[in-house]
């Protein structure tokens, strides 16, 4: 599979929200525009970070990286398969994905949108496998970026 196509130049965000909800609906609002998601993904994705928060810790990546997020709801509210990165310029308050009842403050997300029920997990693998093995400094490098077209030529390049 070509990787380029998991990112769209029009899907990558740099958002000055402070609240989850309405940074959610920012994002679901330029995807429904652009035709990515349906018109019933706002309140399936918020209800699911809500049940089951995706928030992670990047200790183990490094120690002066950001948290991240990885939102995402199932594939029947979804048009196209994409990873939405969306850089924050505040950093938002999710649920912790591994300790739902912790709260983490993060700073990057990777949005997931999948159609295939079965890919979701794929989709997550290969985030976390970006993870895993870019450098950490790069991976700094590219959570500090306040340009959408900085981020969308760093993971078209390197994820």
């Amino acid at each position: 599979m070509n990787d380029k196509a998991i990112f769209a130049r029009d899907a990558v965000f740099v958002s000055s929200e402070s609240n989850q909800d309405e940074l959610l609906k920012n994002i679901y609002d330029h995807l429904l525009e652009s035709g990515y998601v349906k018109g019933n993904f706002l309140s399936h994705i918020i209800q699911r970070e809500h049940d089951f928060p995706t928030g992670l810790s990047t200790k183990t990546l490094g120690s002066d990286l950001p948290n991240i997020a990885i939102p995402h709801t199932e594939g029947e509210f979804v048009n196209t398969r994409l990873i939405v990165p969306v850089a924050l310029e505040n950093p938002i308050v999710f649920g912790n994905m591994i300790k739902p009842n912790e709260k983490l403050e993060v700073k990057f997300l990777f949005m997931l949108l999948e159609t295939n029920p079965d890919g979701q997990a794929q989709l997550l693998s290969q985030v976390m496998n970006f993870l895993a093995k870019t450098p950490e400094s790069e991976l700094k490098n590219l959570f500090s970026f306040t340009d959408p077209d900085a981020i969308y030529e760093f993971l078209t390049q390197k994820f």
